[in-house]
């Protein structure tokens, strides 16, 4: 199958299972899970028709696993990066020592200044490696690596997700638990 494809398939659905569900007439269960049926049947109505084939691929080869089915299959959701309201169901756990937020450099001031704000995710996302970090912030403009002290923050009553994916995810994080570990 013809890679971009895939691509379009894949913005396609954090589009509309992320931020603008209604925009194709479905609505997120809790845990932001949907039908596939009911996904496939509304993209084919709004003109984007996805074969369960395609979908399949979408889900397996995301280059950063956007999305999963439920055990049985038949639901789909996104895992995380939520714009709408939705309780993705996630449970605390205890992070790793150290974790890794990437952004663009002209993000760095504000952020030294308010810290890490989810903006209009339901989140901050956070990288379990410098490399992926550095990759989310290059989207961003020259990516700059901040280390955020998570074992510090979990001490501090702060609490933290992990998604299908192995995306971290925090409601913030306050400027004293950042160092600014790479300028590249």
């Amino acid at each position: 199958m013809d890679n971009s494809r895939l691509v379009k398939i894949s913005k396609y659905l954090s589009k509309h299972l992320r931020h603008q569900p209604e925009r194709i007439g479905i609505t997120l269960s809790p845990g932001g899970w949907v039908a596939v049926n009911k996904l496939l049947a509304a993209c084919k109505k709004y003109q984007f028709p996805i074969s369960r084939d395609e979908l399949d691929l979408v889900v397996e080869y995301n280059d950063k696993q956007r999305f999963s089915f439920d055990s049985t299959g038949t639901l789909i959701r996104a895992n995380q990066g939520h714009s709408v309201e939705v309780d993705l169901q996630l449970k605390a756990v205890v992070p790793p020592d150290v974790l890794y937020h990437g952004t663009g450099h002209k993000a760095v001031e504000s952020i030294l200044q308010t810290g890490l704000c989810k903006m209009s995710r339901h989140h901050v996302h956070l990288s379990a490696d410098i490399v992926t970090a550095t990759t989310v912030g290059a989207r961003h403009g020259k990516p700059i690596v901040f280390a955020v002290n998570t074992r510090a923050m979990y001490q501090a009553g702060y609490e933290f997700y992990c998604s299908d994916n192995n995306v971290w995810l925090v409601d913030n994080v306050p400027p004293l638990y950042l160092q600014n570990l790479k300028r590249l």
